[in-house]
């Protein structure tokens, strides 16, 4: 399903469905760091009941899902939900293909609710009237990004370039170490009770990493076969030169608790 929103890529349309193969192969990439400062703040936990939006393949659910809490994962790409089912086969997680916007579970369902990499894509006055009739008293919202620094690692710039030079209206590039933005219209139903923002490293192979790119919305998301190949081709020639077999992207993560007012 093509999204559109004006504010992102300058309203050109992506869908997270045309790359969930490669998403599924090479967006699960996060490290352990970023698991255990959720679970620092006592959330995601055995006991808990949590609602996942924009689950994308389900790697939120999946990487916590031993730490005892029971999962829904929510998307709006069919695609995405059926490598989510995939992927979780054997775990007790509940998938639903939904628009954010169109989620309607009863009231207090959900100790925490989850948004990793996802809660820009939303609209945020519809939405989170409904995310605080679902949480219960005292719940959680919990906004998770993590994102590669161009400006600090010499790969993450030369492999953005490239993209921009495909895609030069993709909103992506240019990430610095910032706190995760929280709309103003939050502050009638949830109060910003704790932030975080860390460096991290990420370990890659040159096939990985390209897959990693060849994932993100600028690329897989949005591109035509044919300009794909074309990109694959001459970042595959990128990385030959400019990288070792393995290595490490510098990124950084940002948590974000917000609790039901």
């Amino acid at each position: 399903m093509n999204i559109i929103n004006k504010n992102i890529d300058a309203g050109k349309a992506f869908d997270w469905g045309r790359t969930s193969s490669d998403y599924a192969r090479f967006r699960d990439i996060y490290p352990q760091e970023f698991y255990d400062r959720i679970l620092q703040r006592n959330l995601c936990i055995s006991g808990q009941k949590v609602l996942d939006l924009g689950t994308g393949t389900g790697v939120l659910p999946r990487n916590m899902y031993p730490y005892g809490a029971k999962w829904t994962g929510t998307d709006i790409s069919d695609n995405q939900i059926a490598q989510a089912r995939r992927l979780s086969e054997g775990m007790d997680i509940q998938y639903v293909v939904c628009a954010a916007e169109e989620i309607d579970f009863p009231n207090q369902s959900f100790d925490v609710i989850t948004a990793c990499q996802c809660f820009w894509y939303f609209d945020h006055e519809r939405i989170l009237p409904k995310l605080s009739r679902m949480l219960k008293d005292g719940g959680s919202l919990l906004l998770l990004y993590m994102a590669w620094l161009p400006y600090e690692d010499a790969i993450a710039e030369s492999s953005e370039k490239l993209v921009l030079k495909y895609n030069p209206d993709w909103s992506g590039a240019g990430e610095t170490i910032h706190a995760i933005d929280i709309p103003d219209c939050c502050n009638k139903k949830f109060q910003l009770i704790y932030h975080d923002e860390y460096p991290i490293k990420v370990h890659f192979t040159r096939e990985s990493w390209h897959g990693r790119m060849k994932a993100c919305r600028g690329i897989g998301a949005s591109l035509p076969d044919k300009e794909i190949a074309m990109w694959e081709k001459e970042h595959k020639r990128l990385l030959a030169e400019i990288a070792p077999e393995e290595f490490d992207v510098l990124h950084y993560g940002a948590m974000a608790e917000l609790k039901k007012i």
